[in-house]
């Protein structure tokens, strides 16, 4: 029954004269996730409203599936169009509609009709109370409710006009492209993806960095951070995923430096990377998956010492999240399962048993002197042997 679709925006609609720039990043977010659902697509928009018009058969569920992933939506409306050819025939429209979504005939309802035409010949009002008694008419069971009906049936009359009843929730935010490009420092664990997620839901493209650590990391692990990447440019778009071989730099750390600073230290000098890739890249600033004392290097003190390598902004979506809302978040979007295979990442392998959780910068900065001898160079090679790989769904 279901051709087409009415997508609802929020918060694009208070953006003024710049409206248009949000609601064409939609329109090309829309065509780009539903170019993996057979069948053919129209989308575009008139008159504040956005639609997509379903060429021939397609998947409907699949094609919902779909528009759910795309930012910048809250609402999915399947809808049925027909020409406007009077009351009459509108009266007639509705109540076909009816019949064959809602069968039973047994049901509170609310007429919303809304005039976009204004040279049609009735109000909205009028319409609204028209068309109310039709339904009564037609469905004696049915009653009109219009604080709570489990029916609220809309019409909308524009050159066509459109009906639809039901609103699928979709994730909100804003249409990913429209806020600039960050880069992400994604691992195996459960909330980078999040953070990444999160990121994206406000309008950022991002790209990825993961630290690998042969032959301390398998295969597997970098293949799991891969998987993760691809579950996530679902909702975000193609990923650029950067691969850097840490190995090095890591047991060139473990040996000059106190174990006990290793994460830090080791966590400064994967910002300073990130960041170097970030630049080449356009993006503007970092992000990551840290939550204030979830682990030792996430500690006010830490995040402050990590931050300190940084000329961007460094953006932590999840900061403020504890560890259930974070995994929530992550089943939501299908990570979950992934997240949590039993592969080690870099920053599981080398933990200190006491790690501190108050470093003192001048304590940090002394440190890293000792490792001046061979730092640059480890750190160009890693960047210079970077594998970089195109990941979509």
């Amino acid at each position: 029954m279901f051709h087409a679709f009415l997508i609802k925006y929020g918060e694009i609609g208070i953006k003024g004269k710049n409206r248009y720039l949000f609601e064409n990043a939609l329109v090309r977010q829309i065509r780009h996730s539903l170019k993996t659902v057979d069948g053919e697509f129209d989308v575009y928009k008139e008159q504040g409203r956005i639609f997509v018009q379903c060429q021939g058969e397609f998947d409907f569920d699949e094609t919902v599936e779909a528009l759910k992933r795309v930012f910048g939506i809250v609402g999915i409306c399947p809808m049925v169009q027909a020409e406007d050819k009077g009351f009459e025939a509108l009266a007639e429209d509705v109540l076909r509609f009816l019949k064959e979504v809602y069968p039973e005939g047994n049901y509170t309802f609310k007429v919303n009709a809304r005039r976009a035409r204004k040279d049609y010949p009735m109000q909205s009002m009028e319409i609204n109370a028209a068309l109310g008694e039709r339904i009564l008419d037609a469905f004696p069971d049915t009653k009109v409710d219009v604080h709570d009906p489990e029916v609220l049936l809309n019409v909308e009359i524009r050159e066509q006009v459109y009906i639809y009843s039901k609103i699928i929730p979709g994730p909100g935010g804003m249409p990913v492209g429209c806020n600039g490009k960050a880069m992400l420092l994604l691992s195996g664990g459960i909330d980078s993806p999040v953070a990444g997620y999160m990121i994206a839901k406000r309008g950022v493209l991002i790209d990825a960095v993961y630290f690998h650590a042969p032959p301390y990391t398998s295969e597997r692990a970098k293949q799991k951070v891969v998987d993760l990447a691809k579950i996530i440019s679902r909702y975000t778009g193609p990923i650029n995923l950067h691969i850097v071989n840490f190995t090095d730099i890591q047991l060139y750390i473990y040996e000059k430096c106190p174990h006990e600073e290793l994460t830090i230290i080791m966590r400064r000098y994967m910002m300073r990377i990130a960041e170097h890739f970030a630049k080449e890249t356009r993006c503007l600033g970092l992000v990551t998956g840290e939550s204030i004392g979830q682990v030792a290097s996430q500690t006010m003190q830490s995040l402050a010492a990590t931050n300190e390598v940084c000329e961007m902004p460094v953006f932590r979506p999840v900061i403020a999240f504890d560890k259930q809302e974070i995994v929530d978040i992550s089943q939501k979007i299908g990570a979950y399962e992934t997240s949590i295979l039993p592969f080690e990442d870099c920053c599981t392998i080398f933990v200190a048993k006491h790690p501190v959780t108050k470093p003192n910068l001048k304590i940090i900065r002394r440190s890293e002197e000792k490792l001046k001898e061979k730092i640059d160079e480890l750190v160009q090679t890693a960047i210079e042997t970077t594998e970089t790989v195109w990941i979509e769904e």
